[in-house]
């Protein structure tokens, strides 16, 4: 009863007119740097942080929120159109929604994405006001040897999840694994292979990389066919919305996605990235049903599994932040700034001296994801239409778009070069059929990966046993272990690549 009595006080707080205005503006903004590749909730959280000085904090971190969970709406809507994923966490869901958008289905594409955004993240928000306490918990067994280990699961998932040559994947992770350690040593403060470049020596930007190796090598690929085979899959458009058989093959999608994505949600340096990865490995372990398209082809639970799994993780992944203070990706970082702004101590102390704006906080969600539903499933018939603006056209506009969102976050143009260079790196990769996914979250997990292995070393005096000797960190390496073992068995492997070659 006390539950219904808190959720009470945050509906009575997020109903108020400049509650609402402010979740709507949020949803919107999100929406809209989503839809925008490049861009991302960080940079514009980070401009708007001196505005929200002026408002109440409930109102400024309904705002901020709604920015946060709005652009994993709009990341998948280029993702699957033009194969840009407009945030990490939609890099997956490019995969197949691309393939989707090719055979004339992107309208169902975009249903999905938006439907199993809508139920996960209802969910995860009734997970976070349920069991945010009892979860933190879970969260407090997690040292700097439990992440390192969560990571090396997560990557050799990554090769799981990548299609064809096993080698190749490999390759492309260890090259993701490389091109993170370019930047400055954590420890040290020392730059490493910058080769005397300053701006290498915060590292090669992820969205540089992700919008050249998607995005400009999926337009080199496109410029290099003849102009009849770009326009066919131009104009093939077959309906908006999901048929029956796509409605029964996406909801156990969706169920198996939110599940995952409000377990992993929790661990700070997981949430929404490694759910939709996580996700989009288990969905392929699952048996094709008879007539269902190969995954990689256009296979809707590619596309409604991951994006149920990241807006999952993006709810919960404020489970640590409200009740521990410990912010577990940059854009909760950014939350944790707004929270000191209106001088509010983040940690356990916030559900008890503030409880108008935890509750009011959880509760604004469920408004902003009914105003994300209602703003996104009527445009998906306009977005489509970009895929009938003739591709002449359509391409130097995402060239531009690219240039623009790239060049706003550090304001420089050697990034927009960096574009330009892995626009190559991209196209050649398409050439020999190298999968992408696996590079980009080789570079995502690369430095947290090495920052937890020193952060344990340093905590047990270089002694490497701390990886096997703590319960949860065995148990993650055991699990990577048998995921590697299996992956090699000879019948798996052949098995695997007829699933592949079919494919």
């Amino acid at each position: 009863m006390e539950l219904f009595d808190h959720l009470a006080l945050g509906f009575q707080a997020a109903f108020s007119l400049q509650n609402l205005a402010y979740a709507f503006v949020g949803c919107l903004l999100g929406t809209l740097i989503g839809v925008l590749p490049g861009i991302g909730p960080v940079p514009t959280i980070a401009m708007l942080l001196p505005a929200t000085y002026a408002l109440p904090p409930v109102a400024a971190l309904i705002m901020l929120a709604g920015i946060y969970y709005g652009s994993q709406y709009g990341g998948s809507t280029t993702a699957i159109l033009v194969n840009l994923p407009g945030e990490s966490s939609s890099v997956v869901t490019a995969i197949d929604g691309h393939q989707m958008a090719k055979a004339g289905r992107g309208g169902p594409a975009l249903a999905a994405a938006g439907l199993g955004s809508f139920f996960a993240g209802c969910v995860g928000t009734v997970v976070l006001a349920a069991f945010a306490p009892p979860l933190t918990e879970l969260a407090f067994k997690f040292g700097p040897a439990e992440y390192f280990s969560l990571m090396v699961l997560g990557l050799i998932g990554a090769v799981v999840l990548a299609s064809g040559s096993l080698l190749k994947a490999i390759s492309m992770i260890i090259l993701g694994l490389l091109l993170g350690l370019v930047g400055t040593d954590v420890n040290s403060g020392v730059a490493r292979y910058s080769f005397d470049i300053p701006e290498l020596t915060d590292g090669i930007s992820f969205i540089a990389i992700a919008m050249g190796v998607f995005g400009y090598g999926e337009i080199i690929s496109n410029l290099g066919q003849p102009e009849e085979d770009r326009a066919a899959y131009t104009a093939k458009l077959h309906g908006v919305w999901p048929t029956r058989d796509d409605f029964k093959r996406m909801t156990p999608a969706m169920l198996r996605g939110t599940a995952l994505g409000c377990s992993l949600g929790i661990l700070p340096g997981g949430g929404a990235l490694l759910s939709s990865f996580a996700s989009y490995t288990m969905e392929k372990k699952m048996k094709l049903k008879q007539g269902e398209t190969p995954f990689g082809q256009g296979n809707i639970r590619g596309v409604a599994g991951p994006e149920s799994a990241n807006n999952a993780g993006a709810q919960t992944a404020f489970i640590p932040l409200l009740t521990l203070g410990i912010p577990g990706n940059p854009v909760m970082a950014l939350m944790v700034g707004a929270m000191t702004i209106h001088n509010i101590q983040p940690g356990p102390q916030v559900m008890s001296s503030n409880p108008e704006l935890f509750w009011g906080l959880i509760a604004s969600m469920w408004i902003g994801n009914l105003m994300l539903i209602v703003l996104n499933l009527p445009l998906i018939g306009m977005w489509i239409k970009l895929l009938s603006i003739p591709y002449k056209w359509l391409f130097p506009a995402i060239v531009l778009f690219c240039a623009i969102g790239v060049y706003s976050t550090n304001n420089n143009t050697f990034d927009v070069w960096m574009v330009a260079v892995f626009g190559v790196v991209g196209y050649v990769f398409i050439k020999l059929g190298c999968e992408p996914a696996p590079l980009l979250l080789g570079l995502i997990l690369g430095p947290m990966m090495e920052e937890n292995l020193r952060r344990a070393l340093l905590l047990s005096r270089g002694d490497w046993s701390v990886l096997v000797t703590r319960p949860i960190s065995a148990g993650l390496l055991v699990a990577a272990a048998i995921m590697v073992v299996i992956v090699l068995l000879p019948a798996v492997k052949s098995k695997r690549e007829e699933a592949f070659v079919e494919a």
